[in-house]
């Protein structure tokens, strides 16, 4: 059953809906409510409707019964007590309302002349069946409000008086109206259920347009970002503003962070370079070294240098950041810087690079030293991931140069692909983990491409390698 509701509920809306979202909550709770509320006042309508067309039978029925002695010691008193009863039966009996007068030793006594049958309906239901106080008594087809009670003559029980009114056609009547009441009451609910059911959508469309913005808001869109509702609840409004709020304290810690980290890496670059040239000093001069302390200086020396270069990345993407990074957009031949940097990675890694290339050479406006950087470390992130060569493409579309890196390595999860772009974010895979790096390379790489008007993107599957893409203008020396 509830799975039958949360699958109708989808099918309205158009969409998946969990069972446990409050929008699945609120429009089944309303939904049983207003049901509920319906049924009820459909019940009772009902229950109102008869009352009103069976009520006043009932009371005649009652008044006749109780008369009816009366009656019959008035009309006795000319012709004796058998006279007297079919006298009264007769006076009170008409076309729908039906008299049998039985004596105790079960003889009939009076029998109204009309077109029914009370002595066959009273066989069919049974005399001991007969309420004494007036109902309604289907008897096939026909409804009838019937009643039996003792006839008591001068404190002596003579018989039974029956009496049964006619009451088929006004009962179809309310049986139409009922059914016509709940056919009404069945469109009315699915009117209802439609309107609650869009109405809560709606109502909740600001929520999941908050959803939706933490979901996909970068820590670069902090700054800018805000959430604009027009229409909205002055709950959902107030949620909004303390939303926007922290998205403004975000964006102020986001900056003080890094004018933090900018400051620190500019103060901690010049003494670890002073560290970094004596122990390069120590170790050119140290002829009396030990195996054990030339190595122990050869590993502080290195890891100086790579904390030195650290330092360096974060005050590129500190410029980067504040727009103080500056660029030489320059025309720049693809076919020939992408050579060279292949050439130089396969000095470096004594690993195979492959250039493919068009014999139409490929110009690029960008910055040449910052795009050599880029290509740099994309294809010793490539070295680093696979065995297979690197393979370094170049083409053009629509006035766009571009330039591909693909390695045929582990790959990148799709769950990471969107993440891999940010400061210092690696996978937890363990595969990713054993490899050297702080994270900030593809940081740094994206900060350039796009300050170069590019675009850098990533299209990757696990254990078949990935494909980074550059995009860049094309120079046009007729601009």
């Amino acid at each position: 059953m509830h799975k039958s509701i949360r699958t109708a509920i989808s099918n309205l809306l158009g969409k998946r809906v969990s069972t446990t979202s409050l929008q699945f909550r609120l429009t089944v709770e309303l939904i049983a409510l207003s049901v509920i509320s319906l049924m009820g006042v459909s019940a009772w309508a009902g229950w109102s409707m008869e009352q009103t067309v069976v009520n006043s039978h009932k009371q005649m029925l009652e008044y006749i019964a109780m008369r009816f002695p009366d009656l019959v010691e008035m009309y006795m008193e000319t012709g004796g007590i058998n006279a007297g009863i079919e006298r009264t039966s007769s006076k009170v009996s008409t076309s729908d309302l039906s008299v049998l007068v039985k004596s105790a030793d079960g003889r009939i006594l009076a029998k109204s002349a009309n077109n029914h049958d009370l002595s066959a309906d009273l066989t069919n239901i049974g005399y001991n069946e007969v309420p004494t106080t007036p109902k309604v008594v289907q008897i096939g087809d026909r409804y009838a409000v019937m009643c039996g009670s003792a006839l008591i003559i001068d404190g002596n029980i003579v018989g039974k008086v029956y009496l049964s009114q006619d009451i088929t056609n006004e009962q179809r009547q309310l049986n139409n109206g009922i059914y016509g009441l709940a056919i009404v009451s069945t469109i009315a609910t699915g009117v209802l259920i439609l309107a609650i059911a869009l109405r809560i959508r709606k109502a909740l469309v600001p929520l999941q347009q908050m959803s939706q913005m933490a979901s996909v808001i970068s820590i670069d869109d902090l700054g800018g970002a805000k959430l604009q509702l027009a229409k909205a609840p002055d709950e959902i409004l107030g949620l909004a503003q303390a939303f926007n709020e922290m998205l403004h304290r975000l964006s102020g810690s986001w900056e003080q962070q890094h004018q933090f980290v900018g400051n620190v890496s500019h103060e901690l670059r010049t003494p670890l370079t002073v560290i970094c040239g004596y122990l390069q000093s120590l170790l050119r001069r140290g002829d009396n070294l030990s195996v054990y302390q030339k190595q122990a200086l050869e590993t502080a020396s290195a890891e100086t240098e790579r904390t030195i270069q650290m330092l360096q990345d974060l005050l590129d993407l500190a410029r980067a950041d504040s727009g103080n990074l500056q660029f030489r957009r320059d025309p720049v031949f693809l076919n020939t810087l992408a050579a060279e940097v292949a050439g130089m990675s396969e000095k470096v890694s004594d690993r195979s690079i492959k250039l493919l290339s068009t014999d139409q050479d490929i110009v690029a406006l960008a910055d040449q030293d910052r795009l050599q950087q880029v290509l740099i470390n994309l294809v010793d992130n490539a070295i680093k991931y696979s065995t297979d060569p690197v393979e370094i493409q170049l083409a053009t579309k629509d006035e766009q140069a571009i330039i591909h890196v693909r390695d045929r390595g582990i790959g990148i999860s799709l769950a990471h692909q969107h993440r891999i772009f940010e400061r210092f974010y690696r996978s937890d895979d363990p595969s990713t983990r054993s490899r050297d790096g702080t994270g900030l390379g593809l940081a740094i790489a994206k900060s350039l491409v796009e300050g170069m008007d590019g675009r850098i993107t990533v299209l990757s599957k696990p254990n078949e390698g990935s494909i980074f893409t550059i995009t860049l203008p094309i120079w046009n020396p007729q601009r």
